[in-house]
């Protein structure tokens, strides 16, 4: 595989990898789960305990599990055609989607604070 058409896999593979990791650590879907992952990781008897229940709670961490998915899905090798290609895939396709999962926060953040802006000065035209 040439070296712009694993760019484009990377790029493309980290898309599902930031949609699955971000939905189940922050969307309304998956909030009880994440409730009880939360308590789990704070009260949780053993250190393994509280760090595996983290995990589900953390879209950096989740993300990790979500690209091992993808790589054994697609057999996705970054650069080099052995293991180290997976290696190499794994953390650019971790580092990728969570530079996905940022920018998408902060699309939200802005949304957010326009609208409420945007409630602010309607209240202030009705008075």
């Amino acid at each position: 595989m040439d070296s712009t058409t694993q760019i484009f896999w990377l790029f493309t593979l980290a898309i599902p990898v930031a949609c699955i990791a971000w939905t189940v650590t922050h969307e309304e879907v998956f909030r009880e789960p994440r409730e009880i992952c939360i308590k789990r990781s704070q009260y949780g008897k053993t250190i393994l305990k509280r760090k595996f229940f983290y995990l589900f709670t953390c879209e950096y961490c989740f993300s990790h599990y979500v690209t091992l998915f993808f790589i054994f899905l697609t057999e996705f090798k970054l650069l080099l055609e052995d293991w180290r290609g997976y290696l190499i895939a794994g953390f650019a396709l971790v580092f990728v989607a969570n530079a996905y999962m940022s920018l998408f926060a902060l699309l939200r953040q802005s949304i957010k604070k326009e609208k409420t802006e945007i409630e602010v000065l309607e209240k202030k035209v009705e008075k």
